[in-house]
């Protein structure tokens, strides 16, 4: 059965271009969301992979690139190692004049909870995703306004 999709969305007082940067540039991204993160390439089949620990454990995190529209959208097949299945996350990016509004969309988060993994559980990706993008992008890229 497929659950609904995580969707967090959010307005920024900042330009798309900083959000972009901040959602493809590696050294902006290890800033604000990994900082494990060792290399990302805004290109359509570009695979990275990191560890992230989470609760005592390693969480080896394998994405890539699946669509890319400069400004607009980045999306990218999330799995974890060990794990067949694979997620899908897209960040849709929305100017308005100095503010843009973002919406994030992670979908088929049961693919990795068949095991019953608690570190997996949806909620724990709400809670990540709701600080992602409402806390830690959102003080990123308003704060170099103030630069």
């Amino acid at each position: 059965m497929k659950s609904e999709p995580v969707i967090v969305e959010r307005t920024y007082n900042a330009p798309v271009e900083r959000v972009w940067h901040a959602l493809t540039d590696v050294e902006k991204m290890r800033q604000w969301y990994f900082p494990q993160l060792v290399e990302f390439e805004p290109e359509i089949g570009f695979e990275t992979e990191f560890d992230v620990p989470h609760n005592g454990r390693n969480f080896l995190h394998i994405w890539k690139i699946t669509e890319v529209v400069p400004n607009k959208k980045i999306s990218y097949e999330w799995k974890f190692g060990g794990y067949a299945d694979s997620s899908l996350v897209s960040f849709e990016l929305f100017a308005d004049d100095d503010k843009t509004k973002i919406i994030v969309t992670h979908h088929n988060l049961e693919a990795f909870n068949k095991n019953n993994d608690p570190d997996l559980e949806r909620n724990n990706f709400v809670e990540g995703w709701t600080h992602f993008i409402g806390t830690a992008l959102r003080e990123y890229v308003e704060q170099e306004n103030e630069l």
